[in-house]
């Protein structure tokens, strides 16, 4: 029984850690990230990198395939946001 919700709790966490696309997704139709928290991506990537290692640690693929998942995603979406949030920033060069 446990390692059947072993399985089905890693196998949840790929789509977990594939949610932020969703966000990407949802940044790139509207064509801006004014509602995105880069801070949000920030600390997440923080918390995934920290798993990651643990998991590696522990030789546990459980925790690392998931994490690495996630942590990919969201480094994708904190780019996506980061870009939109420069292309969109007004130009500080122009005269008042």
């Amino acid at each position: 029984m446990s390692s059947w919700v072993g399985i089905a709790a890693a196998s949840w966490g790929v789509v977990m850690g594939a949610a932020p696309a969703l966000q990407i997704r949802k940044m790139i139709r509207a064509g801006g990230a004014e509602e995105v928290s880069p801070s949000y991506f920030g600390l997440l990537i923080v918390g995934f990198v920290l798993w990651i290692a643990y998991g590696i640690s522990l030789g546990d693929w459980a925790l690392i395939v998931p994490n690495t998942v996630a942590l990919t995603t969201a480094v994708g979406a904190l780019a996506v946001a980061l870009y939109f949030r420069r292309r969109h920033r007004p130009d500080d060069s122009r005269p008042a």
